[in-house]
C-alpha cells in the first residue's frame, strides 16, 4: 500500500471515528435530555441569537456535546445526565438579549444576570437536581463571583467559554433565526 493510499485509510478511519463519536452524544443527549429537547420553550430558543450568528439553541446544543466530550478526554467521570441537563438550560433565558428596550429594563446586565433568569425559568418547568442548579446558576463565572462547587459546573463552564469564544470570533456559524 502507498502512501496516499494509507493516507485516504487513516481519514476515512478518523471520519468513522468521529460519526461513532456523533453518535454517541446524540444518543446520550436523547437519553438525558429528550424532555427539554422536545418542550415548546426549549424549541423557543431557536428565536434568539446567542453570539454571532448562532441561535440560543445551537449553542446550547453545541455546549452540552462539548461539555461529554471534555468530560471524556479528561477522564472526569462527571454524572452525564446532571451534565447534560445543566449544559442544554444554561442559558434558559427565553428573551433576545441584543433587544435594547428589552435589556434598558434590565439595566444591560445580561452577563451577571441571565443566570438567575435561566434558573427561574428552567426550576418552572423542569425538576432539577442540586447540580443542575448549580451549573445554571454558576457557569459564567467568573461574572457570578463565587466559584462552581462541582466537576459538572466546571466542565459546563469550560465548555460554554469555549463555544463562545469561537462563535464570537466567528470559527463556529449558526444559521440564525429560526421559525419555530
Amino acid at each position: 500500500m502507498g502512501f496516499w493510499e494509507r493516507r485516504r485509510e487513516k481519514h476515512k478511519e478518523r471520519i468513522r471515528r468521529l460519526y461513532e463519536q456523533h453518535k454517541r452524544i446524540q444518543a446520550l443527549l436523547k437519553e438525558h435530555g429528550n424532555d427539554i429537547l422536545h418542550s415548546e420553550n426549549f424549541r423557543k430558543t431557536q428565536e434568539y441569537i446567542q453570539h454571532g450568528s448562532m441561535t440560543v439553541h445551537n449553542h446550547c446544543m453545541d455546549v452540552a456535546r462539548c461539555s461529554l466530550i471534555i468530560n471524556k478526554k479528561l477522564g472526569l467521570n462527571c454524572n452525564k445526565h446532571d451534565l447534560i441537563r445543566g449544559a442544554l438550560l444554561h442559558d434558559y433565558f427565553l428573551y433576545d438579549w441584543h433587544d435594547k428596550e428589552y435589556l434598558s429594563q434590565r439595566k444591560r446586565l445580561h452577563g451577571f444576570r441571565h443566570p438567575m433568569t435561566a434558573l427561574e425559568n428552567a426550576e418552572k418547568e423542569y425538576n432539577l437536581s442540586d447540580t443542575q442548579r448549580e451549573i445554571i446558576r454558576k457557569h459564567m463565572w467568573p461574572l457570578t463571583i463565587v466559584p462552581p462547587t462541582c466537576g459538572e459546573a466546571w466542565v459546563v463552564t469550560a465548555a460554554d467559554k469555549y463555544c463562545s469564544f469561537r462563535e464570537t470570533v466567528g470559527l463556529r456559524k449558526g444559521h440564525g433565526k429560526r421559525a419555530v
